[in-house]
């Protein structure tokens, strides 16, 4: 039987990787990958069938890639680091499409890309299918139980990333006691907890939470946690890492595990309903 092309517009880190890995398993997919200069992991090539090599910004090299190759599905996995945003040499189409948008944050950015790929008869579709195994549920925990105090934090944290994440600020925040100490903006998770934890103070025991705010474009960005974010959290004094369950991705499982129990950090799947008057159900 004939292979089904999937393209794999592929970012930073491990999750394109591990994308290609998991779909390979389905024995179904034949793998384009268009990967960015200075970001994407060099081994995606192990992992695919082909990889085109493009610049950040080269929008019209990157639909053309998937275009010549029959491409009619994608999926758009891993990080772009925020300063080659910011670096980055736009080619005509990639400034045509700046040039509209009146805001621009992921959600729009990444919408705009999408309508240009449907252009070409391209549709950019969510990557969770291939992805469900490495998203747990409720009641997943690595590292030390949570105590009273943790437990209470991680329901206020919850409610707070719900409420910032409608506002595309970011969807981590940094809480302790009950007090907000750091909301992830453009510097990323990693900054935000390094910021909330030494907000802390020496005593540690801060509380971070991550969560898929409400309405949340699977096809554009995928929460998730890795090894590094745990030591971050070590790092840092964070005690405690919760995240959305069902929601968020687990990259690295035996090394997040490995970390957490060694540096003693909570590493927990949390759902709350979150409820429009500043309260947790």
């Amino acid at each position: 039987m004939e292979k089904t092309t999937m393209g794999l517009i592929a970012g930073n880190r491990s999750l394109p990787i591990e994308f290609a890995r998991l779909a390979r398993q389905e024995g179904t997919l034949r793998i384009v990958a268009v990967a960015f200069e200075n970001e994407t992991d060099p081994r995606i090539g192990e992992y695919v069938d082909e990889v085109v090599w493009v610049r950040v910004g080269q929008l019209d090299r990157m639909i053309s890639a998937f275009a010549k190759r029959g491409v009619k599905q994608c999926v758009m996995l891993g990080q772009i680091a925020p300063k080659n945003l910011f670096d980055l040499r736009p080619d005509l189409r990639a400034m045509r499409l700046l040039w509209r948008l009146k805001e621009k944050n992921a959600q729009t950015i990444f919408g705009a890309i999408a309508e240009e790929l449907k252009k070409d008869g391209i549709e950019l579709v969510e990557a969770t299918p291939w992805l469900r195994p490495l998203m747990p549920g409720v009641g997943f925990r690595l590292g030390p139980a949570l105590g009273a105090d943790c437990e209470s934090d991680v329901r206020f944290g919850f409610q707070i990333a719900k409420q910032v994440s409608k506002l595309e600020i970011g969807q981590t925040v940094v809480v302790r006691r009950g007090t907000v100490l750091a909301v992830e903006a453009f510097e990323g998770t990693d900054q935000c907890l390094a910021r909330g934890g030494s907000l802390a103070g020496s005593g540690g025991g801060a509380v971070a939470v991550k969560v898929a705010k409400a309405g949340h474009d699977m096809r554009f960005d995928i929460p998730t946690v890795g090894s590094r974010t745990v030591e971050v959290c070590a790092e840092n004094g964070v005690a405690v890492f919760a995240f959305e369950a069902g929601k968020t991705l687990v990259l690295e499982m035996n090394d997040v595990s490995a970390v957490a129990t060694k540096r003693g950090i909570t590493v927990v799947a949390v759902e709350f309903e979150a409820c429009q008057d500043g309260s947790t159900g």
